[in-house]
């Protein structure tokens, strides 16, 4: 047993003074990216080609606002008929019917394998197609034909050119091959919940369409969240397509008024500039929903992360 004298004899550990690691490529980095940074900027402040002035003065004018209405309004619709779309086709794709199955199939095949701005020149000359959309029966002049009468059988009779407008046109473009891309996102959402949910939901009762609205859908949402902000971003930005169709949208206005007073950078510049602003609101809200979908997820980390840390038995007396 020791004593007092031994005790008070044992050197007492002196506290651990700890040296900061020196980092000396940071603020060479660091001291390279402020010169280039600051290079960058004189170059935005004193190259005349930017016209600061011009792009200020017509960057705000009606037709850029009103083609900037049309370019957030067609990016919603695009995607709100392409997420419907897309989780009608994931459904489909993981159907146990053949022939179901193979029809989501195909369709994803085709509207993945074809550019979205040939679609949309597509889309925007079917009216060479069809001259006249009409709703009846199918064959009906050689029917009518067939028993010596004379007419049609179509109920239905709509000029396609009034019908397949530009903004129609390329909404149609835009929803389609955006439902493809939706489907593959919202099937592997799908794929990633452990199939016991399903059977534990089926074994309650639960129908399948019920069971994948409450039970698979809801968990599923932690995976389709970030894909699906990423496509709205990229959506958006794909609105410039539209050109082809045309529909006056932003990138359109913007590109007419640089053609038409031949100072086409500076109407350039200025539509990455509105792009910028559009897509950063867009990546804030992505960053807000994908932090409500993980909640419960990021809070089993975070415990899991502290109880990995934590030394067993600590704070016990």
């Amino acid at each position: 047993m020791a004593t007092a004298q031994d005790t008070a004899a044992t050197p007492r550990a002196q506290p651990i003074r700890a040296v900061p690691v020196r980092h000396p490529g940071r603020w060479v980095t660091i001291a390279v990216l402020a010169v280039v940074v600051a290079m960058f900027v004189n170059m935005l402040l004193t190259n005349p080609a930017y016209q600061w002035r011009f792009m200020a003065d017509n960057m705000f004018r009606p037709p850029v606002v009103d083609g900037v209405r049309t370019t957030l309004l067609m990016t919603a619709a695009a995607m709100i008929l392409g997420v419907a779309l897309g989780v009608t086709v994931s459904v489909m794709r993981l159907s146990q019917n053949p022939i179901i199955r193979t029809t989501a199939w195909t369709y994803t095949w085709f509207f993945r394998a074809v550019p979205r701005v040939v679609l949309l020149v597509l889309f925007g000359n079917l009216g060479i197609l069809y001259a006249e959309v009409g709703l009846g029966v199918p064959f009906d002049r050689q029917l009518m034909d067939l028993f010596g009468f004379r007419g049609d059988l179509q109920f239905l009779h709509l000029d396609a050119r009034s019908v397949l407008t530009g903004f129609v046109a390329g909404l149609l473009g835009l929803t389609l091959s955006e439902g493809a891309y939706m489907a593959e996102i919202v099937r592997a959402g799908i794929e990633s919940i452990d199939p016991g949910q399903a059977e534990a939901a089926q074994a309650l009762g639960m129908g399948r369409m019920l069971t994948m609205r409450r039970i698979i859908l809801p968990q599923a949402m932690r995976v389709i969240v970030p894909p699906t902000g990423n496509e709205t971003i990229a959506m958006l930005k794909d609105t410039a397509l539209l050109a082809y169709v045309p529909v006056y949208e932003l990138f359109f206005q913007l590109q007419a008024i640089g053609s038409r007073t031949f100072q086409v950078f500076p109407m350039l510049v200025a539509a990455c500039l509105w792009y910028l602003a559009m897509t950063s609101v867009l990546m804030a809200a992505q960053s807000y929903l994908e932090r409500y979908f993980a909640r419960g997820v990021q809070g089993r980390a975070k415990e899991r992360l502290h109880r990995a840390t934590v030394p067993r038995g600590a704070g016990l007396e």
